[in-house]
């Protein structure tokens, strides 16, 4: 299946300018969810993870799925004042505003080798932060893995000493 041709544009949202890859069309298509997934396990079946970490908040779709299949934990990333106990946090631009991303400060730990996962790479404001966050931390960051990249935007850069990997990348358009 062209999982890409799933994935629904939409133009001009949510500020003029920014063509916005709704990964929601391909989460509500069983065949197409179940195909993403089962490439994601299929990476990190064998590399000896403790945990996957997901992102606000598409991430925590496919990153739970994952963490699920791997039989490990799931480790939420969220936008601030969103989590219960203490936390760390860390502020970020993104291609249409800033946020500030939190994680518990014992959702991973010193040596803990995951992944963090999210839908999609942009500029890379939001990985950026996660990064920091878990290596702040003490984990190692095995990969950071997207379903799609918008390398236009040079996410990656932002990241700089991580490994990437993306399903699926839309250029210039």
């Amino acid at each position: 299946m062209d999982l890409k041709k799933v994935i629904r544009s939409i133009t001009d949202w949510p500020i003029k300018g920014v063509i916005f890859r709704d990964l929601t069309t391909l989460m509500k298509d069983p065949e197409a969810f179940k195909e993403s997934c089962d490439v994601l396990y299929d990476r990190y079946k064998d590399q000896n993870l403790d945990k996957i970490v997901g992102i606000d908040a598409r991430g925590f779709v496919f990153g739970a799925v994952l963490a699920y299949k791997l039989g490990i934990g799931f480790v939420p990333v969220r936008k601030k004042g969103k989590l219960p106990a203490e936390t760390i946090e860390k502020s970020y631009n993104l291609e249409y505003g800033s946020d500030t991303l939190e994680i518990h400060r014992d959702g991973v730990g010193d040596g803990e080798r995951v992944v963090i996962v999210d839908d999609l790479i942009a500029t890379g404001g939001t990985i950026g932060a996660t990064v920091d966050l878990v290596r702040e931390l003490g984990a190692e960051i095995v990969e950071c893995s997207f379903i799609v990249e918008l390398p236009d935007l040079k996410g990656r850069e932002r990241i700089s000493g991580c490994k990437v990997f993306a399903m699926m990348e839309f250029e210039g358009e």
